[in-house]
């Protein structure tokens, strides 16, 4: 009982917070967590299990971090209907760009969206990288105990040997998701 009462906690804060606040509210589409976007890389020590996670991506096709084993996995928890994520997608795709090649993967995490707005999101913003379509919200669900996203957006940064090494709640900046991914690369 305890872990289902967990498990509802987190999604509840998930979709209730993606409700905005008033003032916010006045300002436009509110449907969000904010966050200030700071990276907070954890000591390796620290650093606990990431849950095995997989889904269909929004293409159809299945996604996993098990396919990504052995290199850095950048995990970043969005939304068609969130500014900030809007905000953060050309951060998001120069990073992966400028890492591929070092041994760093992407993967998006569509959450509590319509796919028909999520392909449409993609189309426009061009990630370059695949999103699981987690319309039920199972992926969040399944970081309970470790380190949840706790916000949209979120990102989270998972090392080589499959712990989570960071997490940013709210939209991230360049400069902070480039030095803490590079960081955990060059571990």
């Amino acid at each position: 009982m305890r872990a289902t009462s967990i498990s509802l906690l987190l999604l509840s804060v998930l979709v209730a917070g993606c409700a905005g606040n008033q003032s916010a509210q006045q300002a436009g589409d509110t449907r969000f967590v904010a966050g200030d976007g700071k990276m907070e890389v954890f000591a390796a020590g620290e650093r606990e299990p990431a849950p095995a996670i997989q889904g269909p991506t929004l293409e159809g096709d299945t996604a996993s971090l098990a396919a990504h084993k052995g290199k850095v996995v950048v995990l970043n928890f969005w939304a068609s209907w969130c500014g900030p994520c809007r905000a953060e997608a050309p951060v998001l795709k120069e990073v992966a760009a400028k890492t591929k090649d070092g041994g760093v993967a992407f993967l998006g995490v569509d959450f509590k969206d319509r796919q028909a707005d999520a392909l449409a999101f993609e189309r426009t913003e061009q990630t370059g990288y695949p999103s699981i379509f987690d319309q039920p919200g199972k992926v969040a669900l399944a970081f309970q105990g470790t380190v949840p996203p706790a916000a949209i957006p979120s990102t989270l940064i998972i090392d080589k040997q499959g712990r989570v090494a960071g997490r940013a709640l709210g939209a991230v900046k360049y400069t902070d998701l480039m030095n803490a991914v590079t960081k955990v690369r060059d571990e």
